[in-house]
């Protein structure tokens, strides 16, 4: 049997902006993962996915059209190897539109999982190339973060620089970080807050690229905070980046409810964290203040409480 897995990831800083050009901070969680099991099977049986989390079942070559059956196809075409004969189960303990790149993470294990099959090991910008063509099917207009921190696992600095490729850049993280994410259990797709986002800033897109030039600038905070290992400086930034996307528009009742929340018990700081709408919060814990932020978490309404811990990064 194969076993391929990849993580999920939490955007510490600079989401939505990051598609407009801005530079973002994203960091993924090792310990939260997504999972293709591959097994043979029998000659002539082709590909078939079991997604037992999701009740599905099927074979790409009934539904060609389902993402991962594309993502199959663009995969087995790019290493130049015919279609296996296997069945690949795909789990994940990433939730579903939660902000923390479930689909990414699941398109990144099935690639890995399809290249061990044909006797390969894909570097982790050609795993990023082929999930981000995938995400830009499905999500609209993404801005290739997700792929890249899950591909690469490491914590990076992201900006779009078209026509060409991203600046993606390793982040130094001068001391370990807690972090305590809490999930809204509101479930929204990418593409719903992303897509809407776009509309309001071709109606005006002066007061965005405000918006989005303030973002770019508590990205630059945060990432010196981060390097120097001061946790103050970073939940400053953090809390400032939350009220520039409330200001796009991006946050709900439940995240705000749930950032108030984790601030009152003592976070440094406290944002969402991906595409909003719902999905996860971040926050921020001083040093032996994680218990209490989560049981503040819960008493707010979360539907679950993670303790995410982030190991120093030297560059």
């Amino acid at each position: 049997m194969i076993k391929t897995s990849a993580p999920a990831k939490i955007i510490l800083c600079g989401e939505h902006a990051v598609v407009y050009g801005r530079p973002a901070i994203a960091l993924p969680l090792s310990d939260v993962r997504a999972y293709a099991e591959a097994s043979p099977s029998v000659p002539g049986a082709g590909l078939r996915f079991v997604a037992p989390d999701l009740g599905e079942s099927w074979a790409p070559a009934d539904s060609p059209q389902h993402p991962m059956s594309e993502l199959a196809a663009a995969a087995m075409a790019h290493l130049g190897a015919p279609a296996p004969n296997l069945t690949i189960i795909l789990r994940s303990g990433i939730p579903i539109a939660g902000g923390m790149g479930s689909g990414a993470a699941i398109g990144a294990a099935l690639v890995r999982a399809l290249a061990a099959a044909a006797g390969r090991e894909l570097p982790p910008a050609e795993v990023s190339a082929l999930v981000y063509a995938s995400e830009a099917r499905y999500h609209g207009t993404p801005s290739g973060i997700d792929n890249t921190v899950i591909a690469y696992e490491q914590a990076i600095w992201f900006q779009r620089q078209p026509p060409g490729p991203p600046l993606i850049a390793p982040v130094s993280i001068g001391a370990p970080l807690s972090l305590v994410i809490g999930d809204t259990g509101v479930r929204s797709a990418t593409h719903m807050p992303v897509g809407a986002l776009r509309t309001r800033w071709q109606a005006d897109p002066a007061a965005y690229e405000v918006l989005f030039d303030a973002v770019a600038e508590q990205v630059q905070r945060a990432l010196e905070a981060l390097a120097a290992g001061d946790l103050a400086g970073l939940g400053s930034a953090l809390d400032a980046n939350q009220s520039l996307l409330e200001r796009m528009g991006v946050s709900s009742p439940e995240l705000d409810r749930l950032v108030g929340a984790a601030r009152a018990a003592g976070a440094l700081g406290a944002k969402l964290s991906g595409a909003g709408w719902g999905g996860v919060m971040i926050s921020l814990a001083p040093a032996g203040g994680q218990e209490a932020i989560a049981a503040a978490l819960r008493e707010a309404g979360a539907a679950r409480v993670r303790v995410a811990a982030v190991a120093a990064q030297a560059v």
